[in-house]
């Protein structure tokens, strides 16, 4: 459905290039949700514009591309790349940025950002037609008809958030990215807006990229995920194996450090911080965090090993056999 060949992204500053996505390869199948994981400032949401070709001064494509293959109602396949994939926006692809408030127009009505955002893609022109369309779809993801009346700022931050999904969602589009779409909300909104996610993306049988620093909001919905580290992909597998199985030291740390149904030991924090993304280290760049680096690890980068069924990772230790390791995945997120 969506493919990343070996993308590499970065931001032209006025004292260098900023490398926030660094030679990014993996696949979106079609009909799963995707979850991109790692710490603030890893790259996620960079990538997350590569995908959706928002490509904009002073953030660049520097190597690789984007390809995301399309069916239309005859069967017939068309594949658009990075450069042309914003022309099929709403329609093929569609984006829930992060912030509902700072995304909408402050003094437009949310029917009127409705029209504004999707008459110029919609085959019915008639507002009162488009109006009506609107209205049925919001109940069928119960949200109240009276929404459309609505400010942004007469909404709550979770009603505002549902209101983006619809929107992004209300053309039927092959696939979604969401970006930090519970951030900042509470628990029980948060569970609200991801079983709407889930809602959606089974009725439309549609794909879905959902980008998380939120291990457990990956453990509830997503099908396969990948975890990035400092611009890199270095894990990659269904979301099962990653939380049972873990392979890549990075990994491991982020699953260890989660709270486990029934364990009251204190949990630490990964020790360190990230390199910087103007001038990455050679190597691996989680080489001076890691408690089983190497000398290799400083000055090689690692490969990508495949693991097992669908999933990868990329570290030195796999190549000497060593990796893995059962944490399990019993923890409450909410």
């Amino acid at each position: 459905m969506l493919r990343l060949n070996q993308v590499s992204a970065q931001y032209n500053m006025l004292n260098g290039y900023v490398k926030a996505v660094d030679r990014v390869h993996f696949d979106v199948k079609k009909n799963e949700i995707f979850g991109i994981a790692g710490e603030s400032g890893c790259g996620k949401s960079t990538l997350l514009k590569v995908m959706y070709d928002l490509i904009s001064y002073p953030l660049e494509i520097s190597h690789g591309s984007v390809e995301i293959h399309s069916q239309d109602k005859n069967g017939q396949t068309t594949i658009h790349t990075n450069g042309s994939i914003h022309k099929s926006w709403w329609k093929v692809i569609s984006y829930v940025p992060q912030g509902a408030m700072h995304v909408m127009n402050p003094v437009a009505r949310i029917k009127d950002q409705f029209f504004d955002a999707i008459s110029k893609y919609h085959d019915k022109k008639d507002k009162k037609e488009l109006q009506a369309e609107i209205t049925r779809y919001l109940q069928e993801l119960e949200l109240p008809p009276e929404v459309l009346k609505a400010y942004p700022h007469q909404l709550s931050g979770g009603m505002r958030q549902r209101v983006l999904i619809a929107l992004a969602t209300f053309l039927h589009p092959d696939i979604v990215l969401a970006d930090e779409p519970t951030t900042a909300l509470d628990v029980v909104v948060q569970r609200g807006i991801l079983t709407m996610l889930s809602t959606v993306q089974k009725k439309m049988k549609n794909s879905m990229v959902i980008v998380s620093h939120d291990m457990g909001v990956h453990y509830q919905i997503t099908d396969r995920m990948g975890i990035m580290y400092a611009g890199q992909m270095i894990e990659v597998g269904p979301t099962e194996q990653i939380f049972n199985n873990p392979q890549h030291p990075y990994t491991k740390m982020l699953i260890h450090a989660l709270p486990k149904v029934g364990d009251n030991s204190q949990k630490e924090g990964i020790p360190g911080t990230p390199p910087s993304l103007r001038e990455p280290p050679t190597g691996c760049r989680f080489a001076a965090r890691c408690p089983h680096a190497m000398e290799l690890c400083r000055i090689s980068d690692p490969a990508r090993v495949t693991v097992g069924e669908d999933h990868y990772a990329s570290c030195h230790l796999l190549d000497y056999g060593i990796g893995g390791g059962n944490h399990g995945a019993a923890y409450l997120t909410n």
